[in-house]
Order: C-alpha cells, then sequence, then structure tokens
C-alpha cells in the first residue's frame, strides 16, 4: 500500500493538530496513522494496550471501571503535557483520542459516587489540552462495529457486549452532536474502509485536507453517486 504525501496547494495553511475519534472498532487508530503518514507528522496514540485494568474491566465491567478511567485520565494528560511543552514547529500531530470525551465514558461506566471521585480528580489536575485544528469524528452502525471488533481478534476484546458498543456509539453521537471546540468533519465509516482500500483512504484523505472550519459531514456513499 502506497504512502499519500500532502503537497500545500498556494494559500493552504497545515492543520498543526489533528484528532481522529469514534467508539471503539471504528477504526480510529488505523486511520490517524494512515493520516500522520500522508501529513508527514508525528502519531500520538491512546495506547489502551499500556492499561493494565481494561482487559478486567471487559470481563468484569463496573467492578474494574474507575481504575480503568482513572488510568486513562492520568495517561492521556501526560501525553497532553508533552505536547505542549514540544517545539511549536515541531511537524504536524495526529492523535486518536480526544480528552474532551474522557467524561463521556466516565459517563457510562461509574456509578454516582466513582464519578464523584473522578469529576474531583479530574479538577485538581487542571488539563488544558491544545484546542485540535480538526476533528474527524469517524460513524458507524452497531452492527459495522461489531463486525470489525471480531475482525481485528483482539483477545480481551472478545468479552465485549453488543449492548455496551451500542451505548458507546450512541453516547458519541450525543457528545459531538453539541461539539463545537474546534472544526469537525463527521465521517459515514460503516460503508468504506480507508485502511485496506486506497480508494478509500484517497477519498477522505482529500475531504480531511479541504476541511478548515465549522462543521461538516462526509458520507462517501453519497459523494460518489454526486
Amino acid at each position: 500500500m502506497g504512502t499519500t504525501v500532502r503537497t500545500l496547494k498556494p494559500g493552504e495553511v497545515e492543520p498543526r493538530f489533528i484528532v481522529v475519534e469514534g467508539p471503539i472498532g471504528v477504526g480510529k487508530s488505523s486511520l490517524a496513522r494512515r493520516l500522520a503518514e500522508s501529513f508527514n507528522g508525528e502519531l500520538i496514540l491512546e495506547t489502551q494496550a499500556q492499561n493494565p485494568f481494561l482487559e478486567r474491566f471487559y470481563k468484569e465491567g463496573r467492578n474494574a471501571a474507575l481504575q480503568t478511567q482513572l488510568f486513562f485520565l492520568f495517561q492521556r494528560a501526560q501525553q497532553i503535557e508533552q505536547l505542549r511543552q514540544s517545539d511549536m514547529f515541531s511537524p504536524v500531530r495526529v492523535a486518536d483520542f480526544l480528552l474532551d470525551r474522557d467524561r463521556l465514558f466516565a459517563e457510562i461506566n461509574l456509578d454516582a459516587q466513582e464519578m464523584h471521585l473522578y469529576e474531583q480528580i479530574a479538577g485538581k489536575m487542571e488539563i488544558e489540552p491544545p484546542v485540535p485544528d480538526l476533528v474527524v469524528y469517524l460513524q458507524a452502525s452497531t452492527d459495522t462495529l461489531m463486525e470489525r471488533i471480531a475482525r481485528r481478534g483482539i483477545p480481551y476484546e472478545k468479552s465485549i457486549e453488543r449492548s455496551y458498543v451500542e451505548k458507546l456509539a450512541d453516547a458519541y453521537a450525543r457528545f459531538f452532536h453539541g461539539y463545537d471546540r474546534s472544526p469537525l468533519l463527521i465521517v459515514n465509516a460503516s460503508s468504506i474502509d480507508p485502511i485496506s482500500n486506497e480508494a478509500d483512504y484517497q477519498q477522505l484523505f482529500q475531504q480531511i485536507s479541504r476541511t478548515t472550519g465549522g462543521r461538516h459531514f462526509f458520507n462517501p456513499a453519497a459523494a460518489a453517486l454526486a
């Protein structure tokens, strides 16, 4: 698979910080990798495998929810601090997580007392993440998400229940319905595979390259018929 490297047109300004987001299984980490290559930039990944509580959470649910959530909070805070302290002339950065949506997971997974503790800890940390130049939100049906989770074959994800994935996808939709901190591109990712299909990636990459402000919706199937 070839690597597309973007060439700026006269008057264009390259985004410095791009975030790819979406529910589990939608392909955000894989897309972030390809975009980092195309923009010749730095890749910043969530590194879920480093969370020692994640497997327990998928097996036991709420019993391991608070530990899982706090580990991710501390991990992302550390990554963001490194990002803020880095050289202002460093390359484009592409991340597969948005700190703003951590509360989304907390509200789904924690009970009232745990949520109160989580908010206290998060508040004392006073994290100020940089605002992305663009957020790419990948949407997909629950059927698509479940199929992709099964296809990638990560052992600890085998115990993920469909009801949890459905709840998570709905929570993402609500979160981004009101999101206005940065330009937003909402992509219908159910009918494309920008990781394995070069034509799909090229189509999405061109849309990302020309999205500079506001809120935009990209339906690849509709665009192909236009």
